[in-house]
């Protein structure tokens, strides 16, 4: 096999060293750009001001925008979703959390964990009230399962549900809920006499309340809330009827968990690109600090773990899209991607110097950021012992 003539190659580009852009068709690529752009325009000049002010304004406005766009319930089929591809939903999450971990947030809770609950365990009816809503960003949604007493371990719930008649009488509360205080609908995960069920419960329901959390110092930019039942008093036709026990919310939040091992490298890249470009500004010395070893050594680490991530992340997708993704798989993607995030931003930090604790620039929002995207959605400790069963075949967390 002969060598490629080193005139017909194509040039390094150091945005794209491993040309993954050439996995991608064209229309990728413009869903791609759009969301990019529409990140650069309407979340970039902003970011800064609203996580230090701790808020999300104008968040409605947002989600209209992000449902004409096509952004939410992206991967979903019919009821006003785009269809789009995983690999396309992936790559949209990319550039939401390239802006912010928060926005992107806002996508994954209301289309893979609210509305994927809805189209998957959902009745005809409930799909056909509640999603196209949701699709445009008319209605926002959330998703309650972890509890003030239950992450990691959702089993020991406490919620519950209870018939009366032909009605259910929901009862306790769920922690850490994001877009909770400006949702129309929550899907809640409850106990009852016959195992976990999933119910669709309008906000504005007697009994529900769901008081926003503050004092937070990541995720700042985000809406989190505590969800609070009290004898909340729902139809029979409330529940989601395709569903029981904990296999439930479990594939919805393997599916949100598909989205951050996309997003989670849009915030390593935001961090590298930031450290890439200062570097080669910022002298020391009488020369700019790109051009010594230790500082070229360090991009180069970073580079290596951007994209290897990015190349994970297409690979998880593409099989997805095969119908072949394991929850397993699901779990490689996030453990490694966020955590390799997280050392890239730390290591951009290091790059920038003090400049980068700075809000002037967006590495220390997106690492505080990604201590909250480690935890969520399955923690390191967890994901750890899905692949220590999956490799040895036996159960560690019993």
């Amino acid at each position: 096999m002969s060598a490629t003539p080193s005139s017909k190659l194509p040039p390094f580009a150091p945005d794209d060293p491993l040309g993954l852009d050439d996995l991608l068709d064209p229309e990728d690529l413009a869903i791609r750009a759009s969301v990019r752009d529409w990140a650069t325009d309407r979340v970039l000049p902003h970011i800064a001001d609203w996580y230090e002010r701790g808020e999300l304004p104008g968040i409605r406005e947002l989600a209209r925008e992000l449902g004409s766009l096509g952004a939410l319930g992206m991967s979903l089929e019919g009821y006003g979703c785009a269809g789009a591809s995983s690999v396309q939903y992936g790559l949209a999450c990319l550039e939401l959390e390239a802006a912010d971990s928060g926005i992107r947030s806002l996508v994954s809770v209301q289309g893979s964990l609210a509305m994927y609950a809805i189209h998957r365990f959902g009745s005809e009816e409930q799909k056909r009230h509640w999603l196209p809503g949701m699709a445009a960003g008319e209605i926002i949604g959330c998703f309650g399962l972890t509890e003030p007493d239950h992450g990691s371990d959702p089993a020991g719930m406490r919620t519950y549900a209870k018939r009366d008649g032909t009605d259910w009488v929901l009862t306790g509360r769920k922690m850490w809920i994001t877009n909770g205080s400006v949702a129309g609908v929550a899907v809640v995960w409850a106990g009852t006499d016959d195992g976990v069920r999933g119910f669709v419960v309008p906000t504005d329901s007697p009994g529900f309340s769901a008081p926003e959390i503050k004092h937070k110092w990541s995720l700042r930019a985000s809406v989190t809330s505590e969800l609070v039942l009290d004898e909340v008093r729902l139809p029979a036709d409330a529940v989601l009827p395709e569903v029981t026990g904990l296999r439930g919310p479990l594939s919805c939040l393997s599916h949100a968990r598909y989205g951050i091992v996309w997003g989670a490298m849009g915030a390593a890249r935001s961090c590298f690109e930031s450290a890439l470009e200062y570097s080669k500004s910022r002298e020391q010395f009488g020369r700019p600090i790109g051009g010594f070893q230790l500082t070229q050594a360090k991009l180069a680490d970073m580079a290596l773990e951007l994209h290897k991530g990015i190349l994970l992340a297409h690979h998880l997708g593409r099989r997805l899209d095969a119908g072949r993704l394991r929850p397993e798989q699901v779990s490689f993607g996030k453990l490694n991607n966020v955590r390799e995030a997280i050392d890239i931003c730390r290591t951009s930090r290091t790059v920038l110097g003090a400049n980068g604790i700075s809000l002037e620039y967006p590495v220390m929002r997106h690492a505080t950021n990604l201590e909250s995207v480690l935890t969520y959605e399955g923690t390191v400790e967890m994901h750890q012992l899905v692949l220590g069963k999956a490799l040895t075949g036996l159960d560690a967390f019993r």
